[in-house]
């Protein structure tokens, strides 16, 4: 019996192994294909000849140095992170508002609008972007950031759904002491349930941030062919157009490589919160 055992976590770890690699390997090939010295693509080799960095500078250098002037990548990065920044703020605060009012309140309607939300969230959000064009297109906000973070916030409150699963689990008795006590309800909101959820706001944060981060569809359905307007998605998509590929490979397997950054630097960030959130939340009186 125990041969057995030993045989079947050997065959489990075996398994496993060749799935980690099947999923690393195109990972390490775009890092190393970053420090690739030629631009073009090669598949002849997975590691390069030679290595270079200068891949990475030419994406933050000015656009006038590239003949077909694709290359506004710093553009790009701070146009997504702009979008990405406000969307996660107003999208954080409307899920945990909608959240709050549907786990503690108790309101008439408080059923259909949830069972209704339910329904709607069936549905693909790309079957509404016709809908969604013409009507940016009618208010003049087409090639605008200002629709992307619209358009990306709008509808995040229907997202309710975790968030309030969470708040859930907080005792209703501890909003009735803060009622005793005159708390009001922004108050009861403020001071004592978003202390008390710390992990799933930490949650909520990371994926209103990430949604606007690696979209392409809303973006390049709504800011259309203004290329400083562009996101980096839609950006990094053009440096793959046959007219460009040899020229651009490289630089978007750095461009590419570099869409991680922030990302790792708020799981890292957020980690630390996380933790304490789960500290912190356990601790409910």
């Amino acid at each position: 019996m125990h041969k057995r055992n030993t045989v079947s976590i050997v065959v489990k770890h075996i398994v496993l192994g060749v799935l980690a690699a099947i999923w690393l390997i195109p990972i390490l090939w775009l890092f190393v294909t970053s420090f690739k010295e030629d631009t073009g693509i090669s598949i002849s080799k997975f590691f390069p000849q030679n290595w270079s960095t200068h891949n990475f500078v030419d994406l933050f250098k000015e656009t006038e140095y590239t003949s077909d002037g694709i290359l506004k990548y710093k553009t790009w990065f701070m146009n997504t992170l702009v979008i990405a920044i406000f969307t996660c703020l107003i999208s954080t605060t409307f899920v945990l508002m909608v959240s709050y009012s549907l786990s503690f309140c108790r309101f008439k309607g408080r059923r259909f609008i949830m069972n209704l939300s339910m329904i709607l969230n069936m549905f693909p959000g790309v079957l509404s972007m016709i809908v969604i064009y013409f009507l940016m297109k009618a208010l003049d906000l087409t090639q605008s950031h200002i629709g992307m973070i619209i358009v990306y916030s709008a509808g995040s409150g229907l997202g309710y759904l975790i968030v309030k699963g969470y708040m859930d689990t907080i005792s209703t008795s501890i909003r009735e002491a803060a009622i005793i006590d005159g708390c009001t309800e922004a108050g009861i909101f403020f001071k004592v349930v978003l202390p008390l959820c710390k992990p799933i706001i930490v949650y909520q944060v990371i994926s209103s941030f990430l949604m606007p981060w690696g979209d392409f569809v809303f973006a390049k359905l709504i800011l259309g062919t203004n290329s400083s307007k562009w996101t980096l998605a839609i950006g990094l998509y053009n440096m793959l157009d046959k007219s460009r590929l040899n020229a651009h490979f490289t630089h978007f397997c750095a461009g590419g490589l570099l869409i991680s950054v922030p990302i790792s630097i708020l799981f890292l960030i957020m980690q630390k919160y996380y933790v304490e959130g789960i500290t912190s939340g356990s601790n409910k009186e």
